[in-house]
């Protein structure tokens, strides 16, 4: 491909905010301005085990292509879960990190992974940058490249040039054009609509009630309140604070507060609870969640009802709420699969993982058939 260039740069902020968002469009994990808040608050970079490699490929001075790529130096905050692969490599006295990662750093959320200029060539693009990923991974000596969360079409596209691809099942919820929560709940069959109001109930008998912030509207004390929420229920779940550091949600507020939308739980006058979420102009994404006092049905409450009430008032398509949870299942969410494509570089490494895929890829889809059972819809005549 002549005059086509690929590099692999140690910061967003080496390429113009505006050229690196005119490929990504409206998605914002990916967006320059999160991109590099992850970088400025500290919770990528040295020290951390994410370090920053994004492949970016240029035609002359222009950019046609950028892809989001790490150094890992761990698996934590990828959610696909390889800590047995990386086990196997102890076992037998080799080391499985680094790898190569493109991801976005505890933000298990689907989206595009490879974002490319208009009429530029998929094909000829995943093949150039994958042959670059897998020469910088020798360099390294890693032992692999790993695609996480793409969209399903990028995730077809990546089967010639990585070894396997590997599924799971998340749960999100869709708009079907509903005018109201009321509307919505008219889908589900009488005992499961039942129990969405009761639980619904036994928030507002609490005496709890809610706001529902977006933008500017988030203040400083607000954000303060929710930190606080945040850290408190990452050290009483995990024993740590969180990945993330105050910096970050700093400057998210800063640099991103027409993607946020924070919803808060008041008792008796005073804060006790918060789920925030991002939003794009098609979906509404669930992220974090703390609170300072435990109440039966708060978490659905905040974290799910809210953002489908949201997502409905506001015309968006889908509320992704991050990951695991079958309890979401009976409060209207749906089984999709995600994908991950996984490149190992050593032959026998690779067979063996390969071969553990495809065992347990029929678990998957027999879960995957389960969940799509338990949905709390009237069952069409």
């Amino acid at each position: 491909m002549i005059g086509i260039k690929v590099s692999f740069i140690e910061s967003v902020d080496e390429i113009d905010a505006s050229v690196w968002n005119s490929l990504v469009g409206r998605y914002p994990f990916l967006s320059h301005q999160f991109m590099s808040i992850l970088e400025r608050s500290g919770v990528t970079g040295q020290g951390t085990g994410w370090i920053t490699q994004h492949c970016v490929v240029f035609r002359g001075d222009k950019l046609i292509a950028l892809m989001p790529l790490y150094e890992k130096y761990h698996s934590f905050g990828e959610y696909v879960f390889d800590q047995t692969w990386a086990e196997a490599y102890s076992r037998y006295g080799f080391d499985y990190f680094p790898k190569i990662v493109s991801s976005i750093p505890y933000t298990p959320i689907t989206g595009p992974r490879l974002c490319l200029a208009k009429d530029e060539n998929e094909r000829e693009l995943i093949d150039l940058i994958t042959q670059e990923i897998k020469v910088r991974s020798k360099a390294l000596d890693g032992s692999s490249f790993h695609l996480l969360f793409a969209e399903s079409s990028l995730n077809t596209s990546f089967d010639g040039v990585t070894d396997f691809t590997r599924k799971a099942v998340h749960f999100q919820w869709f708009n079907r054009s509903f005018n109201s929560f009321n509307d919505f709940l008219s889908t589900f069959n009488s005992r499961k609509r039942k129990l969405v109001k009761k639980e619904r109930k036994k928030v507002v008998d609490a005496g709890i009630c809610f706001e529902v912030l977006s933008g500017q509207d988030i203040t400083f004390d607000h954000w303060q309140i929710f930190y606080k929420f945040y850290v408190l229920t990452y050290a009483k779940r995990s024993g740590h604070g969180g990945y993330l550091n105050k910096s970050f949600f700093e400057l998210l507020s800063e640099l991103m507060a027409g993607n946020l939308v924070l919803v808060l739980a008041k008792r008796e006058g005073r804060y006790i609870a918060g789920a925030l979420n991002f939003k794009d102009d098609k979906a509404l994404y669930g992220r974090y969640w703390g609170c300072i006092e435990e109440h039966e049905c708060l978490h659905f409450e905040a974290c799910y009802y809210q953002g489908i009430e949201y997502c409905i008032q506001n015309g968006l398509d889908r509320f992704d709420p991050g990951v695991q949870g079958e309890h979401k299942i009976q409060r209207g969410f749906e089984p999709i699969y995600t994908y991950s494509n996984h490149w190992i570089r050593d032959d026998a490494f690779r067979l063996a993982i390969a071969n553990a895929v495809e065992r347990e890829g029929p678990y998957i889809e027999e879960y995957f058939d389960d969940t799509s059972t338990l949905v709390p819809f009237k069952q069409e005549e």
